[in-house]
């Protein structure tokens, strides 16, 4: 399972630790899973880097092309649980319906939840859901 602000670390350079290398060649070897709302968040990220003057829109490209090169796996159920499961654990947790998300699907699936994000890593080891990169 991984989520956006993972992704985000492996693009910039600035966010790159050990742990996000890690999970990184993970991904390349054994792919990943992502809620459907993973690819929207990433490009959303890179074209706010874009507009913020954090990167040149051709390295946002080559990003968006090396991203899609990945084993990634959408999860078909993530927008049927919104309402439901998502929102419950956005409730529980007090995270956003996106965090929330990642959070539903790793718990779903089993999976351990690769984040750089803070209070999804929180709410992770609060629900029992193992955190890789956090």
């Amino acid at each position: 399972m991984l989520d956006a602000s993972m992704a985000i670390a492996w693009i910039f350079a600035a966010e790159r630790k050990p742990a996000p290398r890690e999970v990184l060649r993970t991904v390349v070897a054994e792919g990943a899973t992502v809620p459907s709302i993973w690819h929207l968040e990433v490009a959303n990220a890179l074209l706010s880097a874009v507009r913020r003057g954090r990167c040149e829109e051709a390295y946002a490209e080559r990003c968006f092309e090396r991203l899609s090169r990945l084993r990634i796996a959408v999860d078909s159920e993530t927008c049927t649980r919104a309402w439901a499961e998502t929102s419950g654990m956005a409730r529980k947790y007090d995270l956003t319906a996106y965090d929330a998300a990642y959070l539903e699907l790793a718990t779903r699936l089993g999976q351990p939840l690769a984040s750089c994000d803070a209070a999804l890593i929180r709410a992770a080891k609060r629900s029992a859901v193992k955190v890789l990169g956090g």
